[in-house]
């Protein structure tokens, strides 16, 4: 486990880069990254910087009401073409996500899902998701917990 404390949002972009950075690029399935902490703890602020550096240029929102969005990558020069972000809060069990097509979105290796409230789907993620906890400390800081 590592953590590491954000105290505005240019160290969530350096955050966000080196996360993207130091992600294994051989894998044969998604990426998939769990963000769990409260509202308003940087969960969808993370999304949104991985985003930017992923050049998709649309503004990214939470997914609460849709419960998932997807996002085209147009640069070329990533390995990652797909941008999924889910919110499974509204979920009542990981059934749920294969109604969403989870098992498509995960076979493909190029895609990258960040999933909110990963608890609530617990059950149907396989071992390699990585698990991201953002803690609210005050308005600017952010402790962010990293897991594998």
């Amino acid at each position: 486990m590592k953590f590491e404390t954000i105290k505005n949002l240019g160290e969530m972009e350096i955050l966000a880069d080196s996360f993207l950075k130091n992600l294994p690029k051989t894998r044969t399935t998604a990426a998939v990254v769990g963000l769990s902490g409260d509202l308003g703890s940087g969960k969808t602020t993370f999304v949104q910087n991985i985003a930017k550096i992923l050049e998709i240029g649309k503004y990214i929102t939470s997914p609460t009401f849709v419960i998932q969005k997807q996002y085209k990558v147009s640069s070329e020069k990533n390995y990652i073409k797909k941008l999924i972000h889910i919110d499974a809060y509204r979920l009542e069990q990981g059934r749920d996500l294969l109604d969403l097509g989870w098992e498509d979105l995960i076979s493909k290796k190029d895609n990258i899902i960040f999933l909110e409230w990963p608890e609530r789907v617990k059950e149907i993620l396989g071992d390699d998701v990585i698990y991201l906890n953002f803690k609210f400390i005050d308005k600017d800081i952010r402790e962010i917990t990293y897991e594998k």
